[in-house]
């Protein structure tokens, strides 16, 4: 353990000094194979989203799967094919049974071997929609080997094992440096390296105050250093729950699957007691109906085929999200995003390119435009946000207004406030304020101002032109008007277009003024939109929504974000914002892209169309087995019935036969399916439903008939039955 002087290190790394300067030997070799380990974690993770994403490793690994999911403790969780291998295992007992008694079992053992192999593509399916996480879950492992972390213990840096890191703890990150947990930036700004957790190869800047302070541990910064308050304890980081999640080992059922495997359990036991009553009925009548038979019977009928898929399903629609790079918490937030009927989306950032710059000083009656800049650049100074960035740039180009010595003028700067909503400095004897026009007027009325007529028509048409106004303020008197200017993104209103066909309502969301809102909404297409919003009117927003029975989802980033990404049915925080608001929602996007919120919910709506279409494919698909195997089983005893083998199978136990081998290849052949999705297309409910009903539900009555068919021809010519 060393103990180091911090101002050492912050000076050595002001020389300049490199990253590994100082190590010993053994901290060297930690820092490479860290730098390796996270290397080769960004690589299979990139591998892992690449188009198809399977490879040989996931594909071998499914197999083995396959075979250990085979364990009833395991199987029970998906009730209808736990009954397909409890026939399995009966029919497999009468077939040995049968051998032992010298009697014909090639038949049965047929149906067994069939039976097992329909278990196992179930199996299968599942693993497969697994493999994909489990093969990023074992990059974020490597990312997350133990790392030396500065702890800072008054003003000397103690260099300790991470694992001894605890909620509360401060420390030095500098360059070359990974950062030792998670945490929040409380002093400094650096840029850091988040591939190992994003994919994304380009570096990020985190810096303490705003809604980028927010670190991830295993992540590595590239330049300057930062002071970090850790925020989770050993085993509950980010990390550790991304592991947990993307590896399905915390994977709940959602409410439509938990429901959807109650029918599929109604259904089965029905047949299971239809089927157990032909025993008897079969021993009296003289009819083909041995154990074995029966259970092919019952496995063709109970709806095998969405019961091996849907466990598959919920874990493949986790991971299309996944692959896009959005955390989702649970199943149950991804199913809730499909019936998302109300999108809450910030202005800047979401539907606007968010980069609104200071393009013109209007200054007011009697004020000099070059008093009004170098009044908005002095409350501007201190404002690291591009808006305050861009007032200093302006004042600079066009009144050639440079740097002020601030110490000087004795500055005591006011930073913005979500509740005030503007910002400024106290100078000595005056104070100067930038806001908006109602927050400035409220400001200006509690010290008896008022905002002259001219500058409120200033503010009406830069919010009419669709820019933002803010208002300059110096004591009591107003000096005129800052305009800025955002765009709206190209093609976004296509987009909202197309929600509004899928019935769903689209709510801007911004701190601007009504008349700014309402001339960005129509030039956006929004549906509505709530201006000056503070925390309060967001969370009071959702919950009336709520209360009229709308499903609501919003994205959000800033700590006064959290209260309503905790309201939300689906809250998408940002991976870039502050911790309060990635716990508050109940997905994380990695990229912070607020407009990912658009494709979150179209997952979410794939996710239900996959789950709804295989599932009318699978029931239309078990009425074409009855025209096979009702007839094989009772036409020598009602000659009668042969009218319903339509399909002119060859023999009794030719028609069973095929029936059970096409009952598994089908979910095999439904597994691409399943993992990919159905094509989303953003359609209204009726439309949807209309459109699976053609193409799922006709689809699933008429491949039955021809596929076992195909495979009778091929019994028949193989001599099997």
């Amino acid at each position: 353990m060393q103990k180091i002087d911090s101002r050492e290190s912050f000076e050595s790394q002001r020389k300049g000094d490199t990253p590994l300067r100082g190590m010993s030997s053994t901290q060297r070799e930690i820092s490479a194979g860290r730098r390796e380990s996270l290397g080769s974690a960004g690589s299979a993770q990139g591998s892992t989203r690449g188009k198809g994403g399977f490879n040989s490793a996931i594909l071998s690994r499914a197999v083995i799967d396959s075979f250990s999911k085979l364990n009833p403790r395991v199987l029970w969780k998906s009730p209808v094919m736990f009954v397909v291998e409890i026939t399995a295992v009966l029919t497999t007992f009468f077939s040995l049974r049968d051998v032992v008694n010298g009697q014909a079992v090639w038949f049965d053992a047929q149906i067994a071997a069939w039976l097992w192999i329909t278990v196992l593509f179930a199996n299968f399916a599942e693993a497969l929609a697994e493999g994909r996480g489990k093969a990023q879950a074992d990059s974020l492992r490597r990312a997350r080997s133990e790392t030396l972390a500065k702890k800072l213990t008054g003003a000397q840096v103690e260099e300790i094992p991470s694992s001894r890191l605890r909620k509360g703890d401060m420390v030095l990150v500098e360059a070359g440096d990974f950062i030792p947990g998670d945490g929040e930036v409380i002093e400094g700004i650096a840029s850091v390296d988040e591939s190992a957790i994003t994919g994304e190869s380009a570096p990020v800047i985190r810096e303490s105050g705003g809604d980028r302070s927010s670190v991830t541990g295993g992540t590595r910064v590239l330049s300057d250093w930062i002071k970090v308050r850790i925020t989770a304890n050993p085993g509950e980081t980010f990390l550790d729950r991304m592991i947990h999640l993307v590896e399905g080992a915390r994977r709940q059922k959602t409410p439509n699957e938990i429901a959807l495997s109650i029918l599929l359990v109604g259904l089965t036991i029905i047949f299971l007691l239809a089927v157990a009553t032909l025993e008897p009925f079969a021993i009296y009548s003289g009819t083909l109906a041995s154990v074995p038979v029966l259970a092919a019977l019952l496995v063709c009928l109970i709806p095998t085929t969405i019961g091996g898929l849907l466990s598959a399903i919920g874990i493949a629609g986790m991971d299309r999200l996944l692959k896009g790079n959005v955390l989702a918490m649970s199943g149950r937030a991804v199913e809730a995003a499909g019936d998302v009927d109300v999108l809450l989306l910030d202005k800047t950032g979401t539907i606007t390119l968010g980069n609104r710059m200071a393009t013109e000083f209007v200054a007011a009656s009697g004020v000099s435009p070059e008093r009004l800049a170098g009044a908005a650049q002095l409350a501007s100074l201190a404002d690291e946000t591009p808006e305050g960035r861009s007032i200093v740039i302006l004042a600079k180009e066009k009144f050639n207004l440079r740097e002020r010595d601030m110490s000087g003028l004795k500055a005591e700067f006011v930073p913005f406030s979500a509740h005030h909503r503007m910002s400024g400095v106290n100078l000595e004897g005056r104070e100067i304020r930038k806001g908006a026009g109602d927050a400035i007027e409220k400001y200006l009325g509690e010290r008896g101002g008022t905002i002259p007529p001219e500058v409120k028509s200033a503010i009406e048409d830069i919010a009419k032109k669709g820019g933002t106004p803010l208002v300059v303020a110096e004591d009591v008197k107003v000096l005129g008007v800052i305009y800025l200017k955002d765009v709206v993104k190209g093609g976004i209103k296509e987009r909202f277009a197309q929600l509004r066909r899928m019935g769903i309502k689209t709510v801007m969301i911004t701190g601007d003024n009504p008349l700014t809102a309402a001339a960005i909404a129509a030039e956006a297409g929004v549906d509505d939109f709530l201006a000056e919003a503070t925390p309060e009117a967001k969370l009071k927003l959702i919950r009336r929504y709520q209360d009229d029975g709308h499903l609501v989802a919003m994205t959000g980033d800033g700590t006064n974000d959290a209260p309503a990404l905790a309201q939300a049915d689906v809250g998408v925080a940002m991976n870039s914002g502050t911790q309060a608001a990635k716990e508050a929602g109940n997905m994380v996007d990695l990229d912070s892209n607020p407009t990912k919120l658009i494709e979150v919910v179209e997952t979410g709506k794939q996710l239900l169309m996959t789950r709804g279409s295989l599932t009318t494919f699978s029931i239309a698909n078990d009425v074409a087995k009855y025209f096979a195997i009702i007839p094989a089983l009772f036409t020598a005893t009602y000659p009668e019935l042969g009218t319903l083998n339509v399909m002119g199978l060859a023999t009794p136990q030719s028609a069973i036969l095929s029936a059970v081998i096409f009952n598994a290849l089908i979910i095999v052949a439904l597994v691409p399916l399943a993992l990919r999705g159905v094509t989303y297309r953003p359609l209204g409910a009726a439309a949807i439903l209309r459109r699976n009903m053609l193409i799922y539900g006709l689809g699933g009555l008429i491949a039955p008939f021809a596929g076992i068919k195909l495979i009778d021809l091929l019994i028949a010519a193989l001599g099997l039955a």
